[in-house]
């Protein structure tokens, strides 16, 4: 345990954030420092083949250890952190949770109230930041996992498995993480990300995802004299989010249902841009609200005479239909978890994953559990235990694909 948890401390430390507004592969330097660093790491265990690539993209094999075909397995975490927080986390508080309110500093606590979930980790030790700044469990718990399980599948060779492909890639949270990634070149047959949440989730289902840019051209004149002349672009924009559907935000919805997320917003009188994202697990809905959203802009259009544009980009879409002619990756993941007695939380996801465009550009790529919680902010925290577990799951589902 105590290894796996010093591997991710080291990783955490390296400030990693995306950059959304930055055009470059990767977005920012640290992804290249911790590629780096983990390519030294690899080539150490004996994958010699490890390489990072010019956009930073991390790639290597485990070689397989018997003479027998048998499908080639790819392990996938992502480099980059929410863009959202400081990702430099070199403070992280780790200690046995023995229940109540956990106090972060003197200004924040994560209280049961607010996160229910606690409950459950009594008993576990826990790592938290210090409340300035975020963890980073999403994704470098999921590199942590992989990395500790290839070491443990370097040290006991007893353990057969056929070719392991290896793959940290970067921007995955500003939705670029799939843009580069060299498919054919990394050669699996079918790969998993360890990108999820809490201990047992797996997942196979995620949004459908665009995103829209809205760009407001009002009228400015004097205010002593706007009376029929002035068309304030911000009030525009109010009218835009009023009629958009009240129940179909994010604070409104759970489970399968979509929403429309306004995620910026800033203007003056004469010009306001917004930005949205739209997600939907159902692609009939997910079309429809692209469409309804175009009907919102028409009429206002025709309200205040074509002052309005809007773009709308289509981001990812729901891998089930990918990965349900491939359901033998799903049962593996599955009995290798009960296995272990980890119960399998098959759920969709409420989100995207690099796993879902691979699975569009033809590597099946469902979702395994990282063991984290509260991903992308200062409350995010992780057991350890959970983090070990992930790293065994990858152990036992190379295992049982070679048997």
């Amino acid at each position: 345990m105590e290894k796996i948890v010093e591997r991710f401390k080291k990783y955490i430390a390296i400030d990693t954030k995306a950059d959304e507004n930055s055009q470059s592969c990767p977005s920012t330097k640290g992804q290249l420092e911790l590629g780096a660093l983990l390519v030294e790491e690899l080539k150490e265990l004996g994958l010699e083949d490890a390489r990072q690539d010019k956009n930073g993209y991390v790639y290597a094999t485990l070689k397989s250890n018997i003479d027998k075909e048998v499908p080639t397995i790819g392990f996938i975490a992502h480099l980059d952190t929410s863009p959202d927080m400081d990702g430099k986390c070199t403070n992280p508080q780790i200690f046995i949770y023995q229940g109540g309110d956990i106090k972060l500093n003197d200004e924040y606590s994560m209280t049961v109230e607010e996160f229910p979930s606690l409950k459950d980790l009594v008993g576990k030790e826990l790592i938290t930041t210090d409340g300035t700044t975020l963890l980073g469990a999403d994704d470098k718990a999921g590199i942590a996992a992989i990395m500790d399980a290839v070491e443990y599948l370097v040290s006991h060779p007893e353990i057969k498995h056929g070719d392991i492909k290896i793959a940290f890639t970067p921007d995955e949270e500003i939705g670029r993480g799939a843009d580069l990634f060299d498919v054919e070149g990394f050669g699996a047959d079918f790969a998993y990300t360890i990108d999820g949440g809490p201990l047992g989730e797996l997942e196979y289902e995620n949004f459908n995802a665009a995103s829209a840019k809205i760009e407001i051209q009002g009228k400015n004149v004097h205010p002593g004299t706007a009376k029929n002349v002035m068309i304030n672009s911000l009030r525009v924009a109010m009218e835009i989010e009023n009629m958009l559907p009240v129940n179909e935000k994010p604070e409104y919805t759970e489970g399968y249902e979509g929403f429309y997320l306004l995620v910026d917003l800033s203007g003056s009188v004469d010009h306001t841009v917004m930005r949205y994202i739209i997600r939907d697990h159902s692609k009939e809905k997910f079309e429809y609200k692209k469409e309804y959203m175009q009907k919102v802009v028409d009429f206002l259009n025709n309200k205040y005479g074509n002052i309005i544009d809007l773009e709308i980009k289509d981001s990812y879409y729901n891998m089930k239909e990918k990965i349900e002619p491939h359901m033998e990756i799903i049962e593996l993941a599955k009995k290798s978890m009960e296995e272990l007695n980890i119960k399998p939380i098959i759920k969709p996801i409420r989100g995207g994953t690099d796993g879902a465009r691979l699975s569009y550009m033809g590597l099946p790529c469902p979702n395994l559990f990282s063991g984290g919680y509260n991903y992308h902010g200062r409350f995010e925290l992780i057991p350890t235990e959970s983090m070990k577990l992930a790293s065994q799951l990858i152990v036992k589902i190379v295992e049982n694909n070679a048997k």
